[in-house]
């Protein structure tokens, strides 16, 4: 039962999106099963730090990544933070616990060239399909979106009069977001192929797949990869990728970070921060090659 009224608080009071509460759930309910194997208990209430501290040990023994683990006992801190706040346990077991520690990544971002590569490609082809992918490619690149994002976006999100495009972020927190006159060509054109092909102009999921019902994130990934393996050597093509070179481009072209900040739906600067290693260095250049003593 506290399982379930964790996953309503999480929903109704804390706001997190329905795919956050169900991981949450996933890895909740994978560290319950340990325990019961392991520790002949069924209930997660009463854990101390270490049996925690075991069920840690074996994810790292069984090659789960240090941010997985990290991810997981998140959750599961969490959990024991709702159980104090309705009165169902003392003491967190986690409240001394520190993250295991994590490599930063450096995100490569695609060229301009690039991408520029990829959507010229698709000039020809005006089947559903390829509509579509073009569409997915220019939405990810022109306005930031999360891949989960992308794929609940609605027909009624889009304000085609006005150019803008209504996202249901992390928290289900709204933002609207600009649209290109390009991306708005695509869109129209995209969306009369839809209509025409399935007939289903009452249905609301903007993204289908080929046979009509709504699309999925494994898809949307493998959309970006197939299409970028032909134009990038870089090791990973993503729709994150495709989101980074969009706050990367802008920032290198001077953007303010606040504004892409707003514009990627991160609560906090700190976040957006990650995104500004390479403009650094485009900066480097600018810097190098316009100031008078650079020369001397």
């Amino acid at each position: 039962m506290s399982i379930s009224a964790f996953s309503e608080y999480l929903l109704l009071e804390k706001k997190y999106s329905r795919l956050t509460v169900k991981a949450y759930q996933k890895d909740i309910t994978a560290f319950s099963e340990f325990v019961f194997t392991e520790f002949q208990d069924e209930s997660i209430n009463n854990v101390n730090y270490a049996q925690i501290r075991t069920w840690i040990v074996s994810l790292v023994e069984a090659g789960i990544t240090n941010r997985s683990v990290n991810r997981k006992v998140s959750a599961l801190n969490t959990y024991y933070k709702y159980l104090i706040k309705s009165n169902q346990i003392k003491i967190n077991p986690l409240v001394k616990h520190k993250a295991l520690k994590t490599s930063k990544k450096v995100q490569i971002p695609f060229s301009e060239s690039e991408i520029s590569e990829v959507l010229n490609s698709f000039d020809a082809d005006k089947s559903f399909e390829s509509l579509r992918d073009k569409l997915i490619i220019e939405l990810f690149y022109s306005t930031g979106i999360r891949r989960i994002e992308l794929v609940e976006l609605k027909v009624s999100n889009i304000d085609l009069h006005n150019k803008t495009l209504k996202v249901l972020g992390k928290r289900n927190k709204e933002r609207l977001m600009p649209l290109l006159n390009s991306v708005v060509l695509t869109l129209k054109e995209y969306l009369e192929e839809r209509n025409k092909q399935f007939k289903l102009i009452d249905l609301d999921n903007l993204f289908l797949t080929k046979k009509g019902v709504k699309i999925y994130e494994t898809l949307v990934y493998r959309i970006i990869n197939d299409y970028f393996s032909k134009a990038s050597r870089k090791v990973k093509k993503s729709p994150h990728i495709l989101r980074h070179s969009f706050a990367t481009h802008l920032l290198n072209q001077g953007a303010n970070l606040n504004a892409v900040k707003e514009l990627l739906g991160h609560s906090s600067l700190a976040a957006t921060q990650v995104y500004t290693h390479n403009s650094i260095a485009e900066l480097k250049k600018v810097h190098i090659k316009a100031h008078p003593r650079s020369k001397k």
